[in-house]
């Protein structure tokens, strides 16, 4: 499914993440910035050790206390056809009482500048928040689709965007939310 926003496309398909061919795929991480599970971990796993070196040094240079939520930093794409990572620290899911859904397009937004600072065009999102943060897919797909189009309606240098969902329930959740706002 292919929707405009602006002079960008965006792209809701099924697949791995970490297989896109993309200028930046963007990893739902941890505050520490050194891997953990579901994509964070096929991400680093995949890349390999440079990814991991350069959020070493990030950690150490920039932010010693962890990533904030819904900052993001660009690393090297190490072994990922992909060229760069863009680390993305989403909200964990409180009950929607704590400003999950602001945080959450905080996260959606932040990568998305990171990126175009970066001179970045076509970048790929996996759903941030809704694996082991506990975010509903449903209520994120809504946040993030909203985010994305809102972005790229008003910055006109990105020519692409995808998201690349696991399962063919998110896709079809994401589906149903990018119908709803475009």
């Amino acid at each position: 499914m292919e929707f405009k926003a602006g002079t960008a496309t965006v792209q809701l398909i099924k697949g791995d993440l970490t297989d896109q061919e993309v200028d930046a795929i963007v990893n739902a991480a941890n505050s520490t910035l050194l891997g953990g599970g579901g994509v964070d971990g096929a991400i680093h796993s995949k890349g390999g050790s440079k990814i991991l070196e350069e959020c070493k040094q990030l950690r150490a240079k920039e932010w010693p206390d962890g990533l904030p939520t819904g900052n993001a930093v660009i690393t090297t794409g190490g072994s990922l056809r992909a060229k760069h990572v863009i680390h993305v620290v989403g909200p964990i899911w409180r009950g929607g009482l704590y400003e999950e859904s602001k945080l959450l397009r905080r996260a959606y937004w932040n990568s998305l500048k990171l990126a175009v600072a970066n001179g970045l065009k076509t970048v790929a999102f996996p759903s941030i928040s809704t694996g082991a943060y506990g975010y509903p897919t449903a209520e994120a797909s809504k946040v993030a689709v909203g985010a994305v189009r809102d972005f790229l309606v008003k910055e006109d240098s990105l020519e692409m965007v995808r998201f690349v969902l696991f399962s063919e329930k998110d896709l079809e959740i994401y589906q149903k939310a990018a119908q709803d706002l475009f």
